[in-house]
């Protein structure tokens, strides 16, 4: 009888299967970190065959990064990162509330959804290859531009700082729009058909339909395409290198933290790479979370609103 009412725990086995990505995290990922921020602390670099080192100078490596370039090249980070997520947000958004609305009786959506995600596959390198390839002064862009009579000599794209953040803004938006559009579908697609056949019932028009119904269900994966576009635009680092070929150009306009963060592990200056990495960590945690304060609702039903306003008005009387 006791046999019989013995339960087998299988509990354990879940955290052995865990237990591998907490090994590699700690030993690729934890330890990393650690080793960064201590290196942050400390002068260490080689100046040609003599290497200046490990020397801890406390903050010192902060206060020379404030005092150097680092600003305008955040500056530059943030422009890059609006001009291609802006357009990216909204265009996923009204794709994903297109392709998910029942009404609009959309042939062939499986095909679109492929297409749209197709440039979520090709690498970030090939994208901007390709891109300077076809806007450069001899490219096919000016080629056909010059052939209908639209301009009478070559546009230099690439010379421009308008012209090099909006290639680099197009690329963000190609590569990324689809997967964001393919997250945000998936989203809507879990908002209960009642709800939406409720609101036509009380005769909801499509914007309000969208901002009242949509958009509030879907705080959570919303919050989720944010702020993983906001560590990406930190790190935005290929598409831009070899554009610009490393340099930033025009007038180092197009330069990104990540971008400086290079140019110093390629000078071996160890020291000011952990600083900077650091400064990065940290703008990172502190935009995503007011990002996940602002996007979570806590309370929606609006109960402990209404509770806390009645628990006002009863200390009132």
């Amino acid at each position: 009888m006791k046999s019989r009412n013995k339960k087998i725990d299988y509990s354990k086995w879940g955290y052995f299967f865990i237990l591998p990505f907490f090994v590699s995290f700690f030993i690729f990922s934890f330890i990393p970190l650690l080793d960064t921020i201590r290196y942050s602390f400390f002068e260490y670099y080689r100046s040609g065959i003599k290497e200046v080192g490990p020397n801890f100078i406390g903050m010192e490596n902060y206060i020379s990064l404030l005092k150097s370039d680092m600003l305008k090249y955040a500056a530059n980070t943030l422009i890059l990162w609006i001009v291609g997520f802006i357009p990216q947000i909204v265009i996923a958004l009204v794709l994903a509330e297109w392709f998910v609305d029942a009404r609009l009786k959309i042939h062939g959506t499986q095909f679109f959804k492929v297409v749209i995600y197709l440039p979520n596959l090709i690498m970030a390198s090939a994208f901007a290859m390709l891109f300077f390839t076809m806007f450069s002064n001899n490219g096919p862009v000016n080629e056909i531009l010059l052939s209908i009579g639209l301009i009478k000599e070559p546009v230099d794209f690439l010379g421009s700082v308008f012209g090099t953040r909006s290639l680099v803004g197009l690329m963000n938006f190609l590569m990324w729009f689809g997967n964001s559009t393919i997250m945000l579908m998936a989203a809507i697609m879990g908002i209960s058909p009642d709800v939406f056949e409720a609101s036509d019932l009380d005769g909801c028009n499509s914007f309000q339909r969208f901002f009242y119904i949509t958009l509030p269900q879907i705080r959570p994966i919303l919050a989720y395409t944010l702020i993983t576009a906001i560590i990406g635009g930190l790190q935005m680092f290929d598409v831009p290198q070899i554009l610009t070929n490393g340099q930033g150009t025009p007038d180092r306009t197009s330069m990104t933290l990540i971008m400086f963060l290079n140019s110093h592990l390629k000078s071996r200056n160890y020291g000011m790479a952990g600083a900077l990495s650091v400064y990065l960590f940290i703008v990172s945690g502190i935009l995503c979370f007011f990002v996940y304060r602002i996007t979570n609702n806590d309370d929606p039903d609006g109960s402990k609103a209404a509770a806390k306003k009645a628990k006002k008005q009863s200390r009132r009387g």
